[in-house]
């Protein structure tokens, strides 16, 4: 059903190349859905190879003027952009509560780190720092961070600032220029994004924003000799096909690719409170996220405690639009993610577990799915080796360290795992063990501005965040100064 209040407050939807907005685009157009209504936001202009061309030419042109701008002046200027994107948070937060379905707190909250995020790799910038390396007399050996060149920066559509936030700010703060082709699920957040950095002063061709086929705009920026540099956030799938195509060209890549995340629970803990917090982490933007906790792993002597207080508090968790203050989980993306849930706890419910909490869809206009808990699920249930991204948790037991190490560890994915125990020893060990990128002991924080974010195995490889994710894009200068 259309809501009416929909598209006066979602703004117009624009490429935009080389400083100008481009309303109309030779690929067409798509439309725009709210998840949460079913109604249609706006129409979004696709770009055909001639914008993408005319992109990569403003990329070119925008590195050539932004490598030789000076860090202090770069670094002001994405400051500024930050400064926007705070002062504008709750428009970019309803732009994005109404595409993406969040609620307006989560939305919010994600423009705030977006800032965040994009403040932090502004001022590391400033502190890429060369070396002088010890030399024979009559010589001198130096190294240079240079920027790479231009980026092609693909992202989703779960965290439509923080994601470009992270590429941005980065390959800004390093020096280069950047084309942002962002989800066509949620393409607003995007263009109020880049906005705020025209808004800011950044020089027309250095940040450039394309929508199109996904495949397609890929292939055509990734073959281009103008890219030196591929960053992408999704799925492993794609992530390893758009590897393959950036191979062919001996083109670097990030790859944040998705994780199917481990929850390590023992029982020296309060469980009631780790119980409720295991919750608030898992249907946090409905489950829609790579370092979601998804398999729980919990010790044989607390499992009945901890399960029943997590189904009993995904049983009263308000679903709704995101725009009513009283919503705590929003919609999923779309209709195809509501039958992916269905069929994982569907196959689950035949392999032998139950269902403890919701299992169902939400009989009502929009994507909703239940808040579920399945506990006792077999490994052989494809929601303990699939990532659900989506409001499920697959609950089971262990009994010894060993055991649930080895279970945990079983899959290719290797992005993020948390363990909460009162034992130094315990924590140690297991953390020491786990296979991923990303360990939250006694915490489901593992994602800051001064961090580095990332996986192994299939969930990806590179860095974003911390002084790794500037010097991503950045290569390595090695000069030798001789005496002939």
């Amino acid at each position: 059903m259309s809501n009416p209040l929909d598209a006066p407050t979602f703004g117009s939807l624009a490429l935009l190349i080389d400083g100008q907005w481009i309303y109309q685009g030779s690929g067409g157009a798509i439309p725009v859905v709210n998840p949460a209504t079913g109604g249609m936001l706006g129409e979004l202009p696709m770009a055909g190879d001639g914008e993408l061309d005319r992109a990569l030419e403003a990329a070119e042109r925008g590195f050539r003027l932004w490598r030789d701008t000076a860090p202090a002046e770069r670094c002001a200027t994405i400051l500024r952009a930050a400064q926007l994107i705070r002062e504008r948070k709750t428009a970019i937060a309803l732009v994005m509560t109404l595409e993406q379905g969040k609620p307006m707190r989560e939305s919010e909250a994600e423009v705030v780190r977006a800032a965040e995020l994009i403040e932090w790799a502004a001022e590391e910038g400033r502190r890429t720092y060369g070396t002088t390396i010890p030399a024979p007399p009559g010589n001198r050996y130096l190294t240079f961070a240079e920027p790479l060149g231009p980026v092609a920066a693909l992202t989703p559509w779960n965290f439509p600032a923080v994601a470009p936030a992270r590429k941005i700010g980065s390959a800004l703060a390093a020096g280069c220029s950047c084309i942002l082709k962002p989800s066509e699920l949620t393409p607003g957040t995007a263009v109020e994004m880049v906005k705020a950095f025209q808004d800011a002063g950044l020089p027309a061709g250095v940040l450039n924003l394309v929508f199109g086929e996904p495949d397609k705009v890929s292939k055509h920026l990734i073959a281009s000799p103008v890219i030196r540099k591929v960053t992408f956030t999704g799925s492993v799938p794609v992530g390893k096909h758009l590897a393959e195509l950036a191979a062919r060209h001996m083109k670097p890549c990030l790859m944040e690719l998705g994780g199917h995340s481990p929850t390590i629970v023992f029982p020296d803990v309060d469980l009631d409170r780790i119980a409720k917090a295991s919750a608030t982490a898992k249907f946090r933007n409905s489950g829609q996220v790579c370092t979601s906790p998804t398999r729980f792993y919990v010790h044989e002597d607390a499992y009945e405690a901890f399960t029943s207080t997590l189904a009993a508090a995904a049983r009263v968790l308000r679903l709704g639009d995101g725009r009513d203050p009283a919503t705590q989980m929003g919609p999923l993306a779309s209709e195809r993610r509501v039958m992916a849930m269905e069929g994982l706890v569907s196959e689950a419910a035949a392999a032998g577990a139950s269902t403890l909490a919701g299992g169902s869809r939400v009989q009502q206009a929009g994507h909703f799915f239940q808040p579920t808990v399945l506990g006792d699920v077999p490994t052989t249930a494809r929601v303990m080796f699939e990532e659900p991204f989506g409001p499920v948790a697959a609950c089971r037991r262990f009994s010894s360290i060993d055991e649930v190490l080895q279970q945990a560890n079983s899959l290719p994915y290797g992005l993020a795992a948390y363990l909460f125990t009162g034992s130094i020893h315990t924590a140690n060990t297991v953390s020491r063990g786990l296979q991923c990128g990303i360990v939250g002991v006694n915490s489901f924080s593992g994602s800051n501005p001064e961090t580095p974010f990332g996986g192994v195995k299939d969930s990806g490889y590179g860095r974003e965040g911390g002084t790794e994710g500037v010097r991503s894009y950045m290569t390595t200068k090695f000069i030798v100064e001789g005496s002939l």
